[in-house]
């Protein structure tokens, strides 16, 4: 942590007055460009007005980018002020080159030391305490093994939590520099931020260098979008170089001075120290320059320097005494003359840092090659003696250990298996690292074939899909030709990996190929292999190749593990359901549900792909209960085994199975997660498919700008076309365009996600369902969707009975709106019996439009009210405001609804105080609202304060009355 002054020498903090205060040496030249600002006019103002946005209650992205030297983070220093005279918290970090692979290192280095401020639940405690060594310090629990961690996306969540908490009332600026060095999770996590906007007031900056910068990290002003602003800090111009130098340096000086560093306030300041030499003299490059400032040290304070540089970027005296051999009062007598030369600077107490990473960076490469892998050995060694978690010792060990050495395997292994929940990428770094140390000799090659499948699902689930599947491949090419049922494992997650990188053929010929090298392709060990083509067949659309293969294998057989027969049951009610054999879909899905149901964790854990199909199954089938349960333990079983890329497929299933059971708050809230693995995972099947989820959610529960952007993308990424995803993904923005009032586009989208009436694209309920929304959406057509929708009707599924006369009361409402009414009755009432609470309520309100035109004004009260009431529980928020905007035209009082095209609510709320305000008046608890909304309750509590005292009221009940009296 750095408190906002931290960035400013305290001269510099004296003298508030001039904002140009300069430091010299003795021959008058400016000796640190951190201590004056100079130019940068655009950029202050720019930061000027983020922080006004911020104090005023927005969140704010800043992207500081320029090249090594520029002046990024004198910049962060100048807008660390300008937040301080603004009264919000300033938290600073830094990411390290060296540490570059340790897990949220940069978040550590800002937050850790500050954590004692926050209280934090105890659920939040125990997942922060698997980043924070504070948390970690503090805790008298031991943290969970890390196969049963909570993924990234829970711990993102949390960490997002932790922000708002620390923003408090007056706000928080976290100011990161040298993102460009941060560990993968850290910029994972940035992106979460921003795709989920914490509700405090927090400001956050990055400073990174556009060329060493990843694609993500780059993308992250794109993703800001309008809550982001990038400052790009070019090179000084010759006047204000002159202005820095100042009147004591002559002009030739000065010109060879900006020639040398092209204008680069760092390069212009490491070569304006060596005053001795001549213009002529001066280094090209800053990497000379620093090498010649290094090289002036005396030589004990040289290997003093390299050793700090070897020990980490933030160190103590103690480590560096150990890597540099010397005791520890020499290393602090170093210590202190380095600091007295400006190579080294305090940082928290107790500990040192350079005075900037290229300094470190020049300090570590003047060791030579031989004595830094030295250094590293004896840090590996030393951490080792005092008990440091493998962790810790890795980045040492990675760097010092030999070929066959077991010992650092084991610590790279470890240190692998302990992040590989929480940080898969970091994991997969060490597994890889720990394969290059194994030797290759036949000794060795069951080791190397465990880690190869360690590495495989690593890579998988951190978004390294391609080389996930290299390594599969590599996998495939060591197994022994025999060695059959390993093969058809790595085969079969191979083929996993390929379908999610949107390539099926690839995963399908791979799978035959497999298939064709078995003696018996009937054998056991092939079952695997066969059950993936038949999901293969089954996500394009092709569910009699899916029947054809699964006919060929028997229930069970002699040497099956339980595990393979559970398997294959949860496959077969799917092809069934589609082919229209619905009593074979339900007897099998009752086989596999029984299957799945008394089978242990760790055989699901083996088969979770399968199972998912089943749980979807269960869904369509309108087994919503079952399907939920089922969904709910194979997701728990997912995380706690990090199977990541499954993940996402049973949560948005699980958030599918709530939209239709009018769930819409937990659908939404359960959404985000499967969208977000789906990035992290870089898979753009399963983000078209998790989006197509997220879409329909947002468009029944009224936020259709949002749908619409989720289903554009989705329909945009190419991923799945001709498949089920894709078709999901079109029938979704059919649905959200209609929401928006965009009827003729919607209805489009809608006919082409149909596919041709042989070989449909969308499962019969979700076509039955999209026939009763384009009668209502395509008036002039509303007869022959109704009459398909009479055709498609199952009297064996109860679940989608109501929707066919709830089409037939729109084609009637216009010319014979007495019998639309009593049909929308007969619908409201059949999906009331099926749980569908969303469809019931949009029959109430058909019925309620009916009774109106028939003239039967009681009756439509009475049924806009029930569907008010309806859609209220469920979150459809633009439903409900239709509902009541009804019954307002009818003479019943009701709450107004959301102002359109304001940020503000009545009564001078906010839109977070409106939201909270609502649910008072909806009933829910302080509790019940910070679960739905995700914040602390304490924030809940400071809200309604203020709702109270805007509204004039002194409790809940004053809330009600004043809401319910607002027409």
């Amino acid at each position: 942590m750095r408190i906002c002054g931290q960035f400013l020498s305290d001269a510099a903090r004296d003298d508030r007055g001039d904002p140009f205060l300069q430091f010299r040496g003795e021959a008058g030249i400016a000796v640190s460009s951190e201590s004056r600002l100079v130019g940068r006019r655009d950029a202050v103002r720019a930061f000027a007005d983020l922080v006004e946005v911020t104090c005023d209650g927005g969140f704010r992205f800043l992207a500081v980018v320029g090249e090594p030297g520029a002046g990024k983070t004198r910049l962060l220093a100048e807008l660390a002020t300008i937040t301080a005279e603004r009264g919000l918290t300033a938290l600073s970090g830094r990411a390290a080159e060296f540490e570059q692979i340790m897990p949220f290192s940069v978040l550590i280095d800002a937050l850790d030391d500050h954590l004692e401020t926050v209280a934090l639940a105890p659920a939040q405690g125990r997942l922060l305490a698997t980043v924070f060594p504070a948390l970690a310090e503090e805790s008298s629990e031991q943290p969970p093994a890390s196969g049963d961690r909570i993924v990234r996306f829970r711990l993102h969540r949390a960490l997002r939590q932790l922000l708002d908490e620390l923003a408090g009332p007056s706000g928080l600026a976290l100011i990161l520099d040298d993102v460009h060095w941060a560990d993968t999770s850290s910029v994972e996590f940035l992106d979460h931020l921003l795709r989920h906007p914490p509700r405090g007031r927090l400001l956050v900056a990055v400073a990174y260098r556009p060329a060493q910068a990843t694609p993500r990290l780059a993308a992250l002003i794109e993703t800001a979008g309008a809550n982001g602003r990038q400052v790009n800090v070019g090179p000084l111009s010759p006047a204000e170089v002159a202005e820095l130098l100042g009147p004591g340096v002559s002009r030739a000086r000065r010109a060879a001075l900006y020639e040398a560093s092209g204008g680069n306030p760092f390069y212009l300041d490491a070569l304006a120290r060596m005053d001795r030499l001549g213009v002529t003299e001066l280094p090209a490059t800053v990497s000379a320059a620093l090498r010649v400032e290094l090289d002036e040290l005396p030589p004990g304070l040289l290997r003093l320097a390299q050793a700090a540089a070897v020990t980490a970027d933030e160190f103590e005296p103690a480590l560096v005494a150990v890597a540099a051999q010397v005791t520890r009062r020499a290393a602090l007598a170093a210590v202190d003359g380095m600091v007295a030369r400006d190579i080294l600077r305090p940082a928290a107490p107790g500990r040192f840092r350079f005075r900037h990473p290229l300094v470190r960076q020049a300090a570590y490469g003047s060791a030579s090659a031989g004595w830094r892998h030295d250094a590293h050995t004896r840090l590996a060694a030393h951490l080792a003696e005092v008990g440091a978690p493998a962790t810790m010792r890795a980045h040492h060990v990675e760097r010092s250990c030999s070929i066959g050495d077991p010992d650092a395997v084991d610590t790279l292994v470890t240190a692998a298996r302990a992040v590989s929940a929480q940080a898969p990428g970091t994991s997969a770094h060490w597994l890889g690292k720990a394969l290059d140390v194994i030797r290759v000799e036949p000794g060795t090659l069951e080791l190397r074939l465990e880690l190869l499948m360690e590495l495989c699902r690593a890579q998988s689930v951190s978004g390294r899909l391609a080389e996930g599947r290299d390594t599969a491949r590599e996998l495939l090419k060591l197994l022994p030709a025999g060695e059959y049922a390993r093969r058809a494992r790595a085969a079969r997650l191979c083929a996993l990996m390929e379908r999610q990188l949107n390539r099926p053929h690839e995963a399908r010929a791979l799978l035959l190929d497999e298939l064709s090298r078995m003696p018996d392709p009937r054998a056991p060990v092939a079952i695997p292999l066969r059950m993936r083509l038949v999901a293969e067949s089954m996500m394009r659309v092709d569910f009699r190749a899916a029947q054809a293969v699964l006919d060929l294998m028997p229930d069970a057989g002699d040497g099956w593990e339980p595990a393979l027969a559970m398997a294959v049951a949860a496959l077969r009610p799917m092809p069934a359901y589609a082919a229209g054999r619905i009593a074979d879909a339900l007897r099998t899905a009752e086989v596999a549900g029984r299957l799945v149901d008394t089978a242990p964790d760790e055989h699901l854990a083996e088969w979770l792909d399968v199972v998912a199909w089943l749980c979807w199954a269960e869904s369509m089938l309108g087994h919503y209960s079952v399907a939920l349960r089922h969904f709910e333990r194979a997701a728990a079983v997912a995380r706690a085994t990090g199977q990541n890329y499954v993940l996402t497929t049973l949560l948005a299933g699980t958030a599918s199975t709530l939209i239709l059971l009018g769930r819409l708050p937990e659908a939404l809230d359960i959404i985000e997660e499967p969208v977000e693995e789906a990035r992290l995972l870089g898979s753009g099947h399963q983000v078209v498919f998790a989006l197509a989820q997220r879409c329909r959610a947002l468009a029944w529960s009224g936020d259709p700008e949002a749908a619409l952007r989720d289903g554009e993308e989705a329909t945009g990424i190419g991923a799945g076309r001709g498949e089920v995803a894709g078709s999901m993904a079109q029938n979704a923005l059919g649905v959200a365009m209609i929401a928006a009032g965009r009827r003729a586009e919607g209805v489009a989208a809608l006919r082409a996600a149909f596919g041709d009436s042989d070989t449909p694209r969308l499962d019969a309920g979700t076509v039955l369902a999209t026939c009763e929304l384009l009668a209502y959406a395509e008036p002039a057509e509303a007869t022959f969707w109704a009459d398909r929708a009479a055709q498609l009707t199952r009297q064996d599924l109860p679940a989608f009975s109501g929707l066919a006369p709830l089409a037939r009361a729109h084609a009637l409402r216009a010319e014979d709106p007495g019998t639309a009414a009593a049909l929308a009755e007969q619908a409201a009432m059949l999906l009331s019996t099926a749980d569908r609470r969303l469809d019931a309520g949009r029959a109430l309100l058909t019925a309620g439009l009916a009774h109106d035109a028939a003239g039967e004004r009681r009756l439509a009260r009475e049924r806009l009210r029930g569907a008010a009431e309806i859609f209220q529980v469920c979150g459809a928020r633009a439903l409900e405001c239709q509902a009541n905007k009804e019954r307002r035209r009818l003479g019943v009082r009701v709450p107004g609804p959301w102002p359109a095209g304001r940020s503000d609510a009545p009564f001078g709320l906010s839109r977070r105080e409106w939201e909270v305000a609502q649910l008072v008046a909806a009933g829910r608890t302080n509790h019940e609202i910070a679960e739905l909304l995700f914040v602390h309750r304490r924030t809940v509590e400071t809200h309604l304060s203020s709702v109270f005292r805007k509204l004039g009221v002194t409790n809940r009940v004053g809330v009600v009355t004043k809401l319910t009296g607002n027409a």
